[in-house]
């Protein structure tokens, strides 16, 4: 890699290396035999535990009502291979990939040597400069996919949505009560109410309490953000 793709190279990824050899070695593909040898396989496991670790913190600090299961989701559409390949091919990455030249016959770059490549770059940048710098590469790379991921998952989590709505408005969080159930043991529904600011709004019936929750605070989400007057009206004390 002479100086002049490598300061292109460096253009389009944002960061400038101490040591260009981390970057040669990041966009060296296994299957190409003209860089001594060079593979971006170990590369690509650091980057990929780097990348996992950054998105997680960010993750566990900007969404703090989020449950485990929730933060899994975000974080899987974030870090995907077809995430990452769009991403990786959306900055230039692809230009500067060292391939075989088996690999292309005529073809776009396979979506996983574009997704890994990216990978073992964010692995180069930590070797390089340190966490610091690998973390500010992977937030600026995937604000965009981060929030796309995040609001997606707000839309079909009512209750992350009613209490955002309810803090910012109320100033306090909803919460939920079962006041009735139906049905044997072992084949039960729920009737949950949601309570904010210690006053009902709207119920709703669930196969578990958690659809209940969920469905009543879609009702009440709904009810608060289209009411004429931008507020639902509660029923009664509980």
């Amino acid at each position: 890699m002479n100086e002049q793709v490598r300061e292109a190279c460096e253009r389009q990824i944002g960061y400038r290396f101490g040591n260009c050899f981390w970057l040669r070695k990041a966009l060296t593909h296994s299957s190409s035999k003209s860089t001594n040898h060079l593979s971006n396989e170990r590369l690509e496991f650091l980057g990929d535990a780097v990348l996992g670790m950054v998105i997680s913190e960010h993750l566990f600090t900007k969404l703090k009502s989020y449950t485990e299961g929730e933060l899994t989701k975000i974080k899987s559409s974030v870090v995907s291979r077809a995430t990452l390949s769009a991403r990786s091919k959306a900055i230039g990455l692809d230009s500067f990939i060292s391939v075989g030249k088996g690999m292309l016959e005529g073809e776009e770059m396979p979506v996983s040597v574009m997704a890994n490549a990216l990978e073992a770059v964010i692995g180069a940048i930590f070797l390089d400069g340190g966490i610091e710098p690998a973390r500010e590469f992977v937030l600026r790379l995937l604000s965009d996919e981060i929030e796309e991921s995040i609001e997606g998952q707000d839309l079909s989590n009512y209750k992350s949505l009613l209490q955002q709505y309810a803090q910012r408005e109320f100033c306090v969080t909803p919460t939920y009560k079962v006041i009735g159930d139906t049905g044997p043991d072992h084949e039960k529904s729920f009737l949950v109410v949601t309570l904010i600011g210690g006053l009902r709004y709207e119920s709703a019936w669930g196969r578990s309490k958690k659809e209940a929750e969920q469905r009543a605070a879609e009702l009440t989400y709904f009810s608060l953000v289209h009411n004429a007057n931008g507020m639902a009206t509660p029923t009664e004390q509980p």
